[in-house]
C-alpha cells in the first residue's frame, strides 16, 4: 500500500504526484496550530494502476452564502466587482494565486484546493436581491476571479448560468475570464448580451505544450481547445481576449509571442499577460510541483522569479506584483508590447472591459426614470 502525504511545519517528508491533480501536497494552512502526520494503519484502499498511488476523489459541499458581490479596491485590477460561485477549484492549476484562500476556511491550499470545492447554491438569488438593491450602482462584475466559474461541477449545479441569466435580465454587464471550453455552452445568453455590449470573455492560456499544461494545469480544456473556444466565440459575435497567465520564466516565457499570434488568428482582439505570482503556501506547493515534475530546471526557474521578485520569491507591492520587476521584467513587458503593436492587440484588455455598457442596467418590474433633459 502507497502511504498518503506526510506533511510538517517545514514542507513535506514524502511526496507523490498525483494523477489528474497539480498539487502533490496537502500541506497545513498559516493559520493551523497542529501539523498531521500520515502513517499506514493497514487498511488497504485501491490504487491507480498506473502510479500505484491512491486516487483522490473530489467532495463537493454545498454552501449557502451570505452574500455574492465582492468589492475590489486594488489599484493594479481592472475591475470593482466580481461574483464566485465556488470555492476552490477542481482544475487544480498549481499556480493558482486563490490557493491560500483556502486556508481561511482550515483546509489546506494543496491537494483540498482542488478536490474539497464548495458550491455557493444560493448565489443566483443573492445576485438578484443585491442587484436589486436602491444602494447599488453598476458597474462590470468579473465573474470567476479566485476560482474559475466554469470547472467541472458547474456542469451539474449551473450556478454560474443561473447568474449570468439574472445579470441579462438586469442588462448587468459581466465580464468572465475562464480556462474552460464549458462557457460554449451558455452561448445563447452571452450572444444576446454582446448585441447590447454587455459582456466580454478572457480565455486564458499557460502554454501551447501539452506535455507542461498536463501536469501544470491539469484539468483545464487542452491549450488547443481553449484557442479553438476563442475562435468559436468569435465567431458569434462574442468580444473574447487572451490572457497568457502566468508567465513562468525558463517554462513557459518563451511562448508568449506564439500564444498572442495564434489567439489573435483564433479572433481575440484583446490580450494580458501576467508574471508567476507565489503569495502565502504557494510558495512551497510551486517549488514542490517543479522538484517533482522538472527537477532540472527547478533552480532556474526559482532564481529567475526572485531576481524578478526583488530577491523574494513574492512581491506584493502593487506596483510590480502583476508584471514584476527588474531588466527581465522589463525585456518581457517590451516583448509583450511590440507583439501587441504588430498583431494590433489592445494592451491587457482594458479598453474593452471599460467600454461595456452600465447605461441599460435596471431592475426588472421598477419603473426606469427618465432623463430630465
Amino acid at each position: 500500500m502507497s502511504l498518503r502525504l506526510t506533511n510538517s511545519a517545514n514542507g513535506p517528508a514524502r511526496d507523490h504526484a498525483y494523477k489528474g491533480r497539480g498539487a502533490a501536497l496537502n500541506l497545513e494552512g498559516r493559520f493551523e496550530q497542529w501539523h498531521r502526520a500520515a502513517f499506514d494503519d493497514g487498511w488497504q484502499t485501491p490504487v491507480d494502476d498506473e502510479t500505484g498511488i491512491s486516487p483522490l476523489k473530489t467532495v463537493i459541499t454545498r454552501e449557502i452564502a451570505k452574500s455574492i458581490i465582492s468589492e475590489n479596491d486594488s489599484p493594479d485590477i481592472p475591475f470593482r466587482y466580481s461574483v464566485n460561485p465556488y470555492r476552490g477549484c477542481e482544475h487544480g492549476c498549481i499556480y493558482c494565486f486563490a490557493r491560500p484562500t483556502h486556508a481561511y476556511l482550515g483546509l489546506s491550499p494543496g491537494l483540498d484546493f482542488e478536490t474539497r470545492i464548495f458550491a455557493k447554491v444560493n448565489a443566483p438569488q443573492l445576485l438578484r436581491a443585491e442587484l436589486s438593491k436602491p444602494s447599488y450602482r453598476s458597474d462590470v462584475i468579473s465573474l470567476g476571479i479566485i476560482t474559475d466559474a466554469y470547472q467541472p461541477c458547474e456542469r451539474e449545479y449551473t450556478l454560474t448560468r443561473q447568474c449570468l441569466e439574472i445579470m441579462s435580465e438586469f442588462n448587468q454587464p459581466v465580464d468572465l475570464i475562464t480556462k474552460s471550453s464549458l462557457i460554449e455552452r451558455d452561448l445563447d445568453i452571452l450572444v444576446s448580451m454582446a448585441k447590447r455590449n454587455l459582456v466580454h470573455v478572457t480565455l486564458s492560456v499557460t502554454t501551447q505544450d501539452h506535455h507542461i499544461s498536463r501536469y501544470l494545469e491539469p484539468r483545464t480544456a487542452a491549450p488547443a481547445r481553449r484557442m479553438l473556444t476563442i475562435k468559436r466565440l468569435a465567431d458569434a459575435g462574442i468580444p473574447v481576449g487572451i490572457n497568457v497567465a502566468p508567465v513562468i520564466p525558463f517554462l513557459t516565457d518563451h511562448e508568449l509571442e506564439s500564444l498572442l499570434e495564434t489567439g489573435r488568428d483564433m479572433g481575440a482582439t484583446t490580450a494580458g499577460y501576467i508574471m508567476l505570482r507565489l503569495p502565502w503556501e504557494l510558495k512551497t506547493l510551486f517549488r514542490n510541483w517543479l522538484e517533482t515534475h522538472f527537477p532540472l530546471k527547478a533552480a532556474h526557474v526559482m532564481s529567475r522569479v526572485q531576481q524578478m521578485r526583488g530577491g523574494k520569491d513574492n512581491d506584493v507591492d502593487f506596483s510590480s506584483r502583476m508584471v514584476g520587476q527588474g531588466i527581465f521584467a522589463e525585456l518581457l513587458k517590451q516583448r509583450f508590447t511590440k507583439a501587441c503593436m504588430r498583431l494590433d492587440l489592445n494592451n491587457q484588455g482594458r479598453r474593452q472591459i471599460q467600454r461595456l455598457d452600465t447605461s441599460q442596467f435596471y431592475v426588472p418590474g421598477q419603473p426606469v426614470q427618465g432623463a430630465l433633459f
